[in-house]
């Protein structure tokens, strides 16, 4: 996998490297548990139980993990003919009012990431209906497992802590469930990046793509090749 966007510290190559290695890991993980399964039913007509329900959670994982990804390497499409129209100081407004709006509703969505997921992991949600104001207690919903998913043996010594000493047949769901908080965070934190590169004039627009432009000139290339 490879992106337009090259980080400069070493921390920043870092954190790039480990979330194109998780995304492929991801992908690769899929088409395995996928493939498996195919095989398993109709070649020996059985196949892996958990198999559905843990691609569903990697493909759950993958759209969360991809959409802050694509904020940070640009490849997010959007429309900018109108704002071509305005000259580049216009531009640069435009585009850190859309980069404002574009992190007060990541607010929003980690609000409400966070207190969907908070009672899985037997945690306080936040109080208030759009802002978060503090914390108020929630039911514990702790002992919520998955379907099939099976609970690792490494895991066991989370029981203590999250299930009251209850021994989980299955896999708990605050596991899996904890992208969600995880994934819209690291989008509130590029779209900040993102506002903070048009501010200091590193970049003139947000998230803009301009893959179909691209694409259509190459086009163009190989017909006038022909």
């Amino acid at each position: 996998m490879s992106s337009g966007y090259q980080p400069t510290s070493a921390l920043g190559r870092i954190v790039h490297e480990f979330e194109e290695t998780a995304i492929a890991v991801i992908l690769g993980l899929m088409t395995v548990i996928t493939f498996i399964n195919v095989l398993l039913r109709y070649g020996f007509n059985t196949g892996l139980i958990w198999g559905l329900e843990a691609v569903t959670f990697l493909f759950a994982w993958l759209v969360l993990f991809g959409m802050s990804y694509a904020v940070k390497v640009t490849a997010h499409l959007g429309v900018d003919a109108v704002v071509n129209l305005f000259s580049s100081p216009r531009r640069r407004v435009l585009a850190l009012v859309s980069a404002a709006i574009c992190i007060f509703y990541a607010v929003l969505l980690m609000k409400g990431a966070w207190d969907y997921w908070a009672p899985f992991a037997g945690l306080d949600a936040t109080s208030g209906r759009w802002f978060p104001t503090g914390f108020e207690n929630s039911r514990d919903q702790a002992w919520y497992a998955t379907v099939d998913m099976p609970m690792p043996e490494w895991l066991r010594f989370i029981e203590p802590i999250m299930n009251q000493g209850e021994t989980y047949e299955k896999l708990p769901r605050f596991i899996p469930y904890a992208m969600l908080p995880f994934g819209v965070a690291l989008l509130l934190f590029r779209f900040v990046q993102a506002g903070v590169r048009v501010f200091t004039g590193a970049s003139t627009s947000l998230i803009v793509s301009h893959e179909a432009e691209d694409d259509i000139e190459a086009v163009k290339h190989m017909n006038a090749g022909n």
